[in-house]
């Protein structure tokens, strides 16, 4: 916003910031005494003066961001066990709907180990194909929030880092508890009678 065009609107026309680039050989500290001196004749507002170089208002922004986005690992916490909780159930259901399935399984010769192998190979599957899409659709929607969203909407943006390591460990954990929880579901199928799974049928 324009300095007369916020003057106009507050009514404010105080000064209270002051942004000074020294030489590269300035005596910092003795700068800032000279400052205080040019201030001095007035106690209360020499009292009110602060200094920060640029290397220190940024580490104060970067902590103040990092705060404001703590809260994401939370819901990151809560992401993963959400679609942990909906693998379990949607595998529940299916193993549900797929009884008599694994039942003829059983009379063709598998054996319980064998048919939730069979369950934890899907899980794995699904929970890989949904990591790879999870990472790449993460990707994008950072790209247009760094590109696009904060140029636009608060006129700066920043550097995009790609945490590779984290992200790939973080797929792996997703995909074995993935596996485990489909294989948790598959043993209440897989433990149900062959005989009384196919029967039904006849």
């Amino acid at each position: 916003m324009d300095l007369a065009t916020y003057q106009a609107l507050s009514g404010d026309t105080r000064i209270n910031d002051l942004a000074i680039w020294p030489k590269a050989a300035a005596d910092l500290a003795a700068l800032q005494m000279q400052v205080r001196k040019s201030f001095s004749s007035d106690a209360a507002l020499a009292g009110l003066l602060e200094f920060a170089s640029s290397a220190e208002i940024r580490g104060i922004s970067l902590k103040m961001f990092d705060r404001s986005f703590a809260v994401t690992y939370w819901l990151q916490a809560v992401a993963i066990a959400i679609g942990l909780f909906g693998i379990a159930t949607s595998f529940s259901a299916q193993v549900l709907a797929r009884r008599k399935e694994f039942g003829l399984l059983a009379h063709l010769g598998l054996t319980r180990r064998q048919i939730l192998r069979v369950v934890a190979l899907e899980g794995a599957a699904w929970t890989a194909i949904g990591a790879v899409a999870g990472c790449l659709l993460g990707y994008l929607v950072s790209l247009v929030l760094i590109h696009v969203v904060n140029p636009q909407s608060f006129r700066w943006t920043m550097d995009m880092s790609v945490p590779g390591l984290r992200l790939a460990a973080l797929a792996v954990a997703v995909m074995l508890a993935g596996t485990l929880t489909a294989w948790l579901a598959g043993r209440a199928a897989a433990s149900q009678d062959a005989v009384l799974a196919v029967k039904e049928d006849w």
